[in-house]
Protein backbone atom coordinates (compact mmCIF):
# COMPACT_ATOMS: atom_id res chain seq x y z
CA UNK A 1 0.00 0.00 0.00
CA UNK A 2 1.46 3.35 -1.14
CA UNK A 3 2.02 5.90 1.38
CA UNK A 4 0.17 8.61 1.92
CA UNK A 5 0.67 12.12 0.52
CA UNK A 6 1.85 15.47 2.49
CA UNK A 7 1.22 18.68 0.82
CA UNK A 8 4.26 20.91 1.77
CA UNK A 9 2.99 24.95 1.37
CA UNK A 10 5.56 27.24 1.83
CA UNK A 11 4.95 30.26 2.91
CA UNK A 12 8.25 32.01 2.63
CA UNK A 13 7.18 34.61 0.59
CA UNK A 14 4.15 35.66 3.02
CA UNK A 15 5.09 35.07 6.43
CA UNK A 16 8.53 34.65 6.22
CA UNK A 17 8.86 37.98 4.12
CA UNK A 18 6.77 39.72 6.61
CA UNK A 19 9.30 39.27 9.34
CA UNK A 20 12.44 41.98 9.95
CA UNK A 21 15.59 41.80 7.75
CA UNK A 22 13.40 39.10 4.89
CA UNK A 23 11.47 41.48 3.06
CA UNK A 24 11.81 40.87 -0.63
CA UNK A 25 11.21 42.85 -4.18
CA UNK A 26 9.03 41.39 -6.64
CA UNK A 27 12.01 40.07 -8.96
CA UNK A 28 13.32 38.77 -5.50
CA UNK A 29 10.49 37.14 -4.54
CA UNK A 30 10.05 35.91 -8.09
CA UNK A 31 13.51 34.33 -8.00
CA UNK A 32 12.60 32.62 -4.59
CA UNK A 33 9.31 31.35 -6.21
CA UNK A 34 11.47 29.60 -9.06
CA UNK A 35 13.70 27.71 -6.39
CA UNK A 36 11.02 26.53 -4.66
CA UNK A 37 9.76 24.96 -7.64
CA UNK A 38 12.66 23.42 -8.33
CA UNK A 39 12.38 22.08 -4.90
CA UNK A 40 8.69 20.56 -5.36
CA UNK A 41 6.24 22.44 -2.95
CA UNK A 42 2.99 21.96 -3.53
CA UNK A 43 1.55 25.17 -2.66
CA UNK A 44 3.43 28.89 -2.61
CA UNK A 45 1.89 31.06 -0.30
CA UNK A 46 2.72 34.59 -2.39
CA UNK A 47 1.84 37.09 -0.56
CA UNK A 48 -0.76 38.98 1.51
CA UNK A 49 -3.09 40.74 -1.95
CA UNK A 50 -4.34 43.49 0.50
CA UNK A 51 -1.33 44.22 2.58
CA UNK A 52 0.64 46.79 -0.18
CA UNK A 53 1.00 47.42 -4.20
CA UNK A 54 3.94 45.66 -4.08
CA UNK A 55 2.73 42.49 -2.58
CA UNK A 56 -0.42 42.79 -4.96
CA UNK A 57 2.04 42.89 -8.03
CA UNK A 58 4.30 40.14 -6.50
CA UNK A 59 1.15 37.70 -6.57
CA UNK A 60 0.11 38.21 -9.81
CA UNK A 61 3.79 37.88 -11.43
CA UNK A 62 4.15 34.34 -9.86
CA UNK A 63 0.74 33.68 -10.88
CA UNK A 64 2.59 34.20 -14.79
CA UNK A 65 5.84 32.65 -14.01
CA UNK A 66 5.03 29.85 -11.84
CA UNK A 67 2.75 26.98 -12.83
CA UNK A 68 2.95 23.58 -10.73
CA UNK A 69 2.80 24.75 -7.47
CA UNK A 70 -0.86 26.09 -6.47
CA UNK A 71 -0.20 30.22 -5.74
CA UNK A 72 -2.05 31.27 -2.76
CA UNK A 73 -2.83 34.68 -1.39
CA UNK A 74 -3.75 35.26 2.05
CA UNK A 75 -7.01 37.35 2.78
CA UNK A 76 -8.49 38.35 6.37
CA UNK A 77 -12.12 37.57 6.64
CA UNK A 78 -13.22 40.54 4.74
CA UNK A 79 -15.25 41.21 1.51
CA UNK A 80 -12.54 44.01 0.13
CA UNK A 81 -9.73 41.35 0.98
CA UNK A 82 -11.05 38.45 -0.57
CA UNK A 83 -11.68 40.13 -3.60
CA UNK A 84 -8.56 41.32 -4.11
CA UNK A 85 -6.75 38.22 -3.80
CA UNK A 86 -8.73 37.02 -6.18
CA UNK A 87 -7.79 39.67 -8.51
CA UNK A 88 -4.08 39.26 -8.17
CA UNK A 89 -4.46 35.50 -8.52
CA UNK A 90 -6.52 35.80 -11.43
CA UNK A 91 -3.98 34.19 -13.97
CA UNK A 92 -2.89 31.59 -11.69
CA UNK A 93 -2.37 28.23 -13.73
CA UNK A 94 -4.33 26.87 -9.95
CA UNK A 95 -5.16 29.35 -7.22
CA UNK A 96 -5.93 29.66 -3.34
CA UNK A 97 -7.86 32.08 -1.15
CA UNK A 98 -6.76 31.67 2.14
CA UNK A 99 -8.59 33.61 4.81
CA UNK A 100 -8.06 33.61 8.03
CA UNK A 101 -10.00 34.94 11.58
CA UNK A 102 -9.29 34.82 15.19
CA UNK A 103 -10.71 32.16 17.02
CA UNK A 104 -9.35 32.99 20.90
CA UNK A 105 -11.13 35.23 23.22
CA UNK A 106 -8.13 37.59 23.83
CA UNK A 107 -7.76 37.78 19.87
CA UNK A 108 -11.66 38.44 19.52
CA UNK A 109 -11.36 40.98 22.56
CA UNK A 110 -8.44 42.86 21.85
CA UNK A 111 -7.65 42.64 18.59
CA UNK A 112 -10.96 42.62 16.58
CA UNK A 113 -13.10 43.91 19.07
CA UNK A 114 -15.98 41.33 18.13
CA UNK A 115 -17.84 38.70 19.89
CA UNK A 116 -18.26 35.25 19.10
CA UNK A 117 -21.27 34.87 17.41
CA UNK A 118 -20.27 38.09 15.17
CA UNK A 119 -17.10 36.32 14.08
CA UNK A 120 -18.61 33.05 13.14
CA UNK A 121 -21.09 35.15 11.10
CA UNK A 122 -18.04 36.54 9.31
CA UNK A 123 -16.20 32.96 9.14
CA UNK A 124 -19.33 31.39 7.48
CA UNK A 125 -19.68 34.62 4.78
CA UNK A 126 -16.62 35.20 4.13
CA UNK A 127 -15.66 31.30 3.15
CA UNK A 128 -18.83 31.60 1.10
CA UNK A 129 -17.59 34.56 -0.31
CA UNK A 130 -13.54 33.04 -1.15
CA UNK A 131 -15.17 29.64 -2.30
CA UNK A 132 -17.82 31.49 -4.62
CA UNK A 133 -14.50 32.95 -6.31
CA UNK A 134 -11.96 30.35 -6.52
CA UNK A 135 -13.22 26.58 -5.96
CA UNK A 136 -9.76 25.97 -3.64
CA UNK A 137 -10.35 27.74 -0.35
CA UNK A 138 -8.03 27.69 3.24
CA UNK A 139 -9.65 28.55 6.28
CA UNK A 140 -7.26 29.38 9.49
CA UNK A 141 -8.67 30.04 12.90
CA UNK A 142 -6.07 32.55 13.95
CA UNK A 143 -4.83 31.55 17.74
CA UNK A 144 -6.01 27.99 17.12
CA UNK A 145 -4.38 26.88 20.47
CA UNK A 146 -5.72 28.91 22.55
CA UNK A 147 -8.59 28.92 21.48
CA UNK A 148 -11.79 27.70 23.81
CA UNK A 149 -11.78 24.12 21.93
CA UNK A 150 -15.66 23.78 22.01
CA UNK A 151 -16.03 27.54 20.17
CA UNK A 152 -12.76 26.31 17.94
CA UNK A 153 -14.97 23.14 16.78
CA UNK A 154 -17.89 25.32 16.17
CA UNK A 155 -15.44 27.87 13.81
CA UNK A 156 -14.08 24.98 11.93
CA UNK A 157 -17.29 22.89 11.26
CA UNK A 158 -18.73 26.65 9.61
CA UNK A 159 -16.17 26.72 7.54
CA UNK A 160 -16.39 23.07 6.06
CA UNK A 161 -20.37 23.52 5.70
CA UNK A 162 -19.50 27.19 3.60
CA UNK A 163 -17.07 25.00 1.52
CA UNK A 164 -13.19 25.25 2.92
CA UNK A 165 -11.10 22.84 1.14
CA UNK A 166 -8.38 22.94 3.41
CA UNK A 167 -8.67 23.54 7.06
CA UNK A 168 -5.28 24.97 8.80
CA UNK A 169 -5.33 24.85 12.81
CA UNK A 170 -2.13 27.66 13.34
CA UNK A 171 -0.47 28.14 16.74
CA UNK A 172 0.18 31.24 15.96
CA UNK A 173 2.31 32.12 18.87
CA UNK A 174 4.44 28.94 19.52
CA UNK A 175 2.44 28.33 22.50
CA UNK A 176 1.56 24.71 22.20
CA UNK A 177 3.40 21.56 22.80
CA UNK A 178 3.59 18.60 20.61
CA UNK A 179 1.04 15.92 22.55
CA UNK A 180 -1.52 18.93 23.02
CA UNK A 181 -1.03 20.20 19.11
CA UNK A 182 -1.55 16.47 17.83
CA UNK A 183 -4.25 16.00 19.95
CA UNK A 184 -6.22 19.38 19.27
CA UNK A 185 -6.33 17.48 15.26
CA UNK A 186 -7.55 14.09 16.29
CA UNK A 187 -10.75 15.77 18.53
CA UNK A 188 -11.14 18.28 15.58
CA UNK A 189 -11.38 15.26 12.98
CA UNK A 190 -13.55 12.96 15.89
CA UNK A 191 -15.81 16.03 16.43
CA UNK A 192 -16.46 17.15 12.83
CA UNK A 193 -17.20 14.07 10.80
CA UNK A 194 -17.87 16.12 7.34
CA UNK A 195 -14.24 16.59 7.34
CA UNK A 196 -13.83 13.05 6.53
CA UNK A 197 -16.93 12.86 4.28
CA UNK A 198 -15.95 15.62 2.15
CA UNK A 199 -12.04 14.97 1.93
CA UNK A 200 -11.03 18.64 3.81
CA UNK A 201 -7.64 18.72 4.02
CA UNK A 202 -6.03 19.48 7.69
CA UNK A 203 -3.25 21.62 8.12
CA UNK A 204 -0.37 22.71 10.37
CA UNK A 205 1.47 26.34 10.45
CA UNK A 206 3.43 26.46 13.69
CA UNK A 207 6.06 29.49 15.29
CA UNK A 208 8.88 29.00 16.95
CA UNK A 209 9.08 30.94 20.26
CA UNK A 210 9.56 27.71 22.15
CA UNK A 211 11.49 26.10 19.78
CA UNK A 212 8.81 23.54 19.28
CA UNK A 213 7.58 24.77 15.80
CA UNK A 214 9.21 21.29 13.67
CA UNK A 215 8.23 18.82 16.87
CA UNK A 216 4.76 19.82 16.56
CA UNK A 217 4.06 19.93 12.70
CA UNK A 218 5.17 16.45 13.02
CA UNK A 219 3.01 16.16 15.85
CA UNK A 220 0.21 17.30 13.75
CA UNK A 221 1.25 14.90 10.80
CA UNK A 222 0.96 11.85 12.97
CA UNK A 223 -2.38 12.82 14.26
CA UNK A 224 -4.06 13.56 10.43
CA UNK A 225 -2.57 16.63 9.05
CA UNK A 226 -1.71 16.07 5.44
CA UNK A 227 -0.73 19.22 4.65
CA UNK A 228 2.12 21.15 6.51
CA UNK A 229 2.81 25.18 6.48
CA UNK A 230 6.41 25.80 6.41
CA UNK A 231 9.49 27.90 5.65
CA UNK A 232 12.89 27.83 4.08
CA UNK A 233 15.49 28.28 7.01
CA UNK A 234 12.85 28.56 9.47
CA UNK A 235 12.14 32.45 8.51
CA UNK A 236 9.26 34.19 10.01
CA UNK A 237 7.61 36.46 12.71
CA UNK A 238 9.28 36.31 15.67
CA UNK A 239 11.06 33.26 16.28
CA UNK A 240 10.22 32.15 12.92
CA UNK A 241 8.38 29.01 11.20
CA UNK A 242 8.68 25.38 11.24
CA UNK A 243 11.50 24.79 8.35
CA UNK A 244 11.12 22.97 5.89
CA UNK A 245 14.28 21.37 5.45
CA UNK A 246 13.94 20.57 9.08
CA UNK A 247 10.38 18.43 8.15
CA UNK A 248 11.70 17.12 5.05
CA UNK A 249 14.84 15.76 6.44
CA UNK A 250 12.68 13.95 9.39
CA UNK A 251 9.90 12.86 7.32
CA UNK A 252 12.50 10.92 5.21
CA UNK A 253 14.86 10.12 7.57
CA UNK A 254 11.98 8.52 9.74
CA UNK A 255 9.51 7.20 7.43
CA UNK A 256 9.68 4.20 9.76
CA UNK A 257 8.04 6.35 12.05
CA UNK A 258 5.81 8.98 9.33
CA UNK A 259 4.78 6.64 6.93
CA UNK A 260 4.34 9.43 4.66
CA UNK A 261 6.01 10.66 1.68
CA UNK A 262 6.03 14.37 -0.42
CA UNK A 263 7.36 16.10 -3.69
CA UNK A 264 10.04 17.74 -2.14
CA UNK A 265 13.48 16.72 -3.94
CA UNK A 266 15.30 16.84 -1.04
CA UNK A 267 18.55 17.36 -2.91
CA UNK A 268 17.65 20.57 -3.59
CA UNK A 269 17.09 21.86 0.16
CA UNK A 270 20.72 23.38 0.60
CA UNK A 271 20.55 24.70 -2.81
CA UNK A 272 17.15 26.86 -2.25
CA UNK A 273 18.39 27.57 1.15
CA UNK A 274 21.26 29.16 -0.25
CA UNK A 275 18.99 31.42 -2.45
CA UNK A 276 16.81 32.79 -0.25
CA UNK A 277 20.47 33.21 1.81
CA UNK A 278 21.38 35.66 -1.01
CA UNK A 279 18.11 37.33 -0.93
CA UNK A 280 17.70 38.72 2.37
CA UNK A 281 19.97 40.22 5.54
CA UNK A 282 20.96 36.60 7.00
CA UNK A 283 21.54 33.14 6.76
CA UNK A 284 20.98 30.49 8.77
CA UNK A 285 23.09 30.03 12.49
CA UNK A 286 26.03 27.63 11.81
CA UNK A 287 24.52 25.37 13.85
CA UNK A 288 21.20 24.86 12.11
CA UNK A 289 20.02 21.50 11.21
CA UNK A 290 20.41 20.60 7.81
CA UNK A 291 21.36 23.45 6.05
CA UNK A 292 23.82 25.14 8.51
CA UNK A 293 27.35 24.89 7.81
CA UNK A 294 27.87 22.70 10.90
CA UNK A 295 25.30 20.26 10.12
CA UNK A 296 27.93 18.20 8.42
CA UNK A 297 31.08 19.08 9.74
CA UNK A 298 32.78 17.26 12.64
CA UNK A 299 35.56 18.84 14.50
CA UNK A 300 35.70 16.25 17.55
CA UNK A 301 38.55 13.77 17.36
CA UNK A 302 36.47 10.81 18.25
CA UNK A 303 33.89 12.25 16.03
CA UNK A 304 36.57 12.56 13.39
CA UNK A 305 37.62 8.96 13.85
CA UNK A 306 34.23 7.32 13.91
CA UNK A 307 33.43 9.62 10.55
CA UNK A 308 36.65 7.81 8.75
CA UNK A 309 35.95 4.85 9.76
CA UNK A 310 31.86 4.43 8.86
CA UNK A 311 30.24 8.15 8.24
CA UNK A 312 27.08 6.32 10.24
CA UNK A 313 28.36 6.74 13.00
CA UNK A 314 27.92 10.18 13.25
CA UNK A 315 25.63 10.91 10.55
CA UNK A 316 22.12 9.88 10.21
CA UNK A 317 21.63 11.24 6.23
CA UNK A 318 24.62 11.60 3.59
CA UNK A 319 25.27 15.64 2.76
CA UNK A 320 24.44 14.67 -0.33
CA UNK A 321 21.05 13.80 0.54
CA UNK A 322 20.21 17.21 1.14
CA UNK A 323 22.48 18.45 -1.76
CA UNK A 324 25.53 19.58 0.31
CA UNK A 325 28.75 18.39 -1.45
CA UNK A 326 30.60 16.33 0.98
CA UNK A 327 31.45 16.11 4.96
CA UNK A 328 33.52 18.62 6.22
CA UNK A 329 36.15 17.31 8.96
CA UNK A 330 37.24 20.46 10.43
CA UNK A 331 40.62 20.50 11.85
CA UNK A 332 41.18 22.28 15.09
CA UNK A 333 42.08 21.86 18.70
CA UNK A 334 39.81 18.69 19.50
CA UNK A 335 41.29 17.21 16.60
CA UNK A 336 42.68 13.66 16.91
CA UNK A 337 45.69 12.01 14.58
CA UNK A 338 43.36 10.25 12.53
CA UNK A 339 41.79 12.90 10.72
CA UNK A 340 45.32 14.85 11.17
CA UNK A 341 46.31 11.94 8.88
CA UNK A 342 43.24 11.65 6.73
CA UNK A 343 44.16 15.57 5.57
CA UNK A 344 47.86 15.21 5.02
CA UNK A 345 46.83 12.42 2.59
CA UNK A 346 44.59 14.51 0.66
CA UNK A 347 47.66 17.09 0.53
CA UNK A 348 49.85 14.38 -0.96
CA UNK A 349 51.36 13.35 1.86
CA UNK A 350 52.13 10.20 3.38
CA UNK A 351 53.67 9.80 7.24
CA UNK A 352 54.73 7.17 9.24
CA UNK A 353 53.63 6.73 13.05
CA UNK A 354 56.93 8.42 14.32
CA UNK A 355 56.21 11.36 11.79
CA UNK A 356 52.24 11.85 12.50
CA UNK A 357 53.36 11.67 16.83
CA UNK A 358 55.64 14.76 15.78
CA UNK A 359 53.73 16.82 13.47
CA UNK A 360 50.68 16.00 15.56
CA UNK A 361 52.37 17.82 18.70
CA UNK A 362 52.86 20.87 16.42
CA UNK A 363 49.54 21.24 15.24
CA UNK A 364 47.68 20.86 18.83
CA UNK A 365 49.78 23.61 19.82
CA UNK A 366 48.77 25.62 16.60
CA UNK A 367 45.76 25.05 17.27
CA UNK A 368 45.30 26.39 20.47
CA UNK A 369 46.22 29.79 19.50
CA UNK A 370 44.40 30.03 15.95
CA UNK A 371 40.94 29.32 15.18
CA UNK A 372 40.93 28.20 11.67
CA UNK A 373 43.88 25.54 10.59
CA UNK A 374 44.44 26.55 6.83
CA UNK A 375 45.82 23.89 4.62
CA UNK A 376 49.24 25.91 4.09
CA UNK A 377 49.53 26.35 8.21
CA UNK A 378 49.49 21.99 8.01
CA UNK A 379 51.93 22.47 5.13
CA UNK A 380 53.98 24.59 7.02
CA UNK A 381 54.40 22.30 10.18
CA UNK A 382 55.66 19.41 8.12
CA UNK A 383 59.50 18.98 8.56
CA UNK A 384 61.42 19.71 5.40
CA UNK A 385 62.34 15.96 5.11
CA UNK A 386 58.25 15.30 4.64
CA UNK A 387 57.94 17.88 2.14
CA UNK A 388 60.42 17.20 -0.49
CA UNK A 389 59.08 13.62 -0.24
CA UNK A 390 56.16 15.92 -2.15
CA UNK A 391 58.22 18.32 -3.88
CA UNK A 392 57.24 20.80 -2.08
CA UNK A 393 59.94 24.11 -2.80
CA UNK A 394 60.90 24.29 0.95
CA UNK A 395 62.10 27.77 0.93
CA UNK A 396 58.49 29.34 -0.47
CA UNK A 397 56.88 27.37 2.12
CA UNK A 398 58.39 28.55 5.24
Amino acid sequence: MSSEHVVFFDTTLRDGEQSPGCSMTTQEKLTMAHALEDLGVDVIEAGFAMASEGDFAAIATITQAIRKPRIASLARAKKEDIEMASRALQFAERARIHVFLASSDLHLEYKLKIGRSEALDLCGESVRLARKLCDDVEFSPEDATRSDRDYLVEMVRIAVEAGATTINMPDTVGYSAPEEYGQMFREVRERIPAIGEKGVVLSSHCHDDLGLAVANSLAAIQAGARQVECTINGIGERAGNAALEEIAAALYVRGDRYGVESTIKLDQLYPTSEVLGNLITFRPSPNKAVVGANAFAHESGIHQHGMLANPLCYEIMTPQLVGVARTNLVLGKHSGRAALRHRLEQLGFSVSREELQHVYYRFVALADRKKNIYDQDLIGLLPDAIRMRRGEPVAELE
